[in-house]
C-alpha cells in the first residue's frame, strides 16, 4: 500500500474562467467535480470557497462547509479546505472557517494547509518582463504557524506544511519535533512557473532540490505541485522518485490539453502511474498512509 500514489485535487485556488471555463466557484460546483475526480481516482479534495456568482474570494464558513457536506454525503474524499491569505486582517479570522467546521462531523475537515514561509508574492508578466504588482507579501511568521498548528491540533484537524523552499523543510522538522507535526507527514513542494517566481522552477531539477533533504525523513509523504505551469511534464519523476501529485485547474489553465476538466487531469496522471507500476491510493489507503482517521 505504502507504494501507491496519492493523487490531490486543487481544484480552484483563485483562478478565474477567463483563463479556462471549467473552474468551479460554488458548492454545488466544486462539490460536483470533486466528485467526478474522486471516480478517476483522486483521494485529496483541495478548495477554496469562491462567491457562487461572481468566483471572487471568500471567506463564508457556510460555503465551505456546504462545499464539505456535498462532497461527505456521496463519497469518502479526504478533505482539505484552503486557509486565509495574506489579504484577511488576522491569523484568527485566516483560520476561524475551520474552527467552525470542525463544530460538525458532517463539515469537519481532515486537513488543514499551512504555508511554511513568507514570501514576496508579486505578480510577473513573462511577455513585458516587468512586475505588475511589487510590494505583496504572503506573512506568515513562526508565531502564525504554531497558532495555526495548535488550533488545528485542537480541533482534531490534521495540519499539512505547505514546502515552499529548503528552509521550510528545516521549519517542517522543528515542528514535528516540537510535537505540533505528527508524522506519518503529508507535505506539498511548491513549484512555481510563469506570474509566480516564489517558489522551485516547475522542473525537474526544481523538484529533486526539495527531495534531496527529504531522503533521511521516511515518514513523511510528499507530493508535488505546480503553480502556473504544467505539472506533467514532472508527474512521472515524481511518481519515480515515490512521491504522490497534487494537480488541478487552481494552479493552471493546461491550455496544451484544450483546457480539461479537473476529472481529465486526475484521470491522465492515474494512467501515469499505472504505466509505471504504481496503483492509486483510495481515500481509504491513503488515510492510512498519513495516519488519518475516519
Amino acid at each position: 500500500m505504502s507504494n501507491k500514489v496519492i493523487i490531490e485535487v486543487r481544484i480552484n485556488e483563485y483562478a478565474m474562467r477567463d483563463h479556462n471555463p471549467h473552474v468551479p466557484y460554488s458548492p454545488e460546483e466544486i462539490a460536483g467535480q470533486a466528485l467526478e475526480c474522486w471516480r478517476e481516482g483522486a483521494s485529496i479534495i483541495h478548495y477554496h470557497a469562491r462567491d457562487p456568482k461572481t468566483g471572487a474570494p471568500a471567506s463564508d464558513p457556510k460555503l465551505y462547509a456546504d462545499t464539505v457536506r456535498r462532497i461527505k454525503d456521496k463519497s469518502d474524499l479526504i478533505t482539505m479546505p484552503t486557509l486565509g491569505a495574506w489579504w484577511m486582517p488576522s491569523p484568527e479570522a485566516r483560520i476561524a472557517h475551520i474552527v467552525e467546521m470542525a463544530k460538525d462531523p458532517q463539515t469537519k475537515p481532515e486537513f488543514g494547509p499551512i504555508d511554511m514561509a513568507t514570501s514576496n508574492v508579486d505578480t510577473y508578466d513573462p511577455t513585458t518582463k516587468r512586475y505588475t504588482t511589487n510590494e505583496t507579501v504572503y506573512l506568515n511568521t513562526t508565531k502564525t504557524w504554531q497558532y495555526f498548528a495548535e488550533t488545528m491540533n485542537s480541533v482534531g484537524v490534521k495540519p499539512m506544511p505547505a514546502i515552499w523552499a529548503v528552509p521550510s523543510i528545516r521549519a517542517t522538522q522543528a515542528f514535528v519535533e516540537m510535537g505540533l507535526f505528527k508524522e506519518p507527514l503529508y507535505c506539498e513542494l511548491i513549484l512555481t512557473e510563469n506570474w509566480l517566481l516564489s517558489g522551485h522552477p516547475g522542473t525537474v531539477k526544481g523538484m529533486e532540490a526539495f527531495v534531496d533533504f527529504l531522503q533521511d525523513k521516511p515518514k513523511w509523504q510528499w507530493s508535488v505541485m505546480c503553480v502556473g505551469g504544467n505539472l506533467l511534464p514532472i508527474a512521472a519523476a515524481a511518481i519515480e522518485r515515490g512521491g504522490h501529485i497534487s494537480i488541478g485547474l487552481g494552479d493552471y489553465a493546461y491550455p496544451e490539453l484544450e483546457l480539461p476538466t479537473n476529472a481529465r487531469l486526475v484521470a491522465r496522471i492515474a494512467q501515469i502511474a499505472r504505466e509505471m507500476g504504481r496503483e492509486i491510493a483510495t481515500p481509504a489507503e491513503a488515510r492510512q498512509m498519513l495516519g488519518l482517521t475516519k
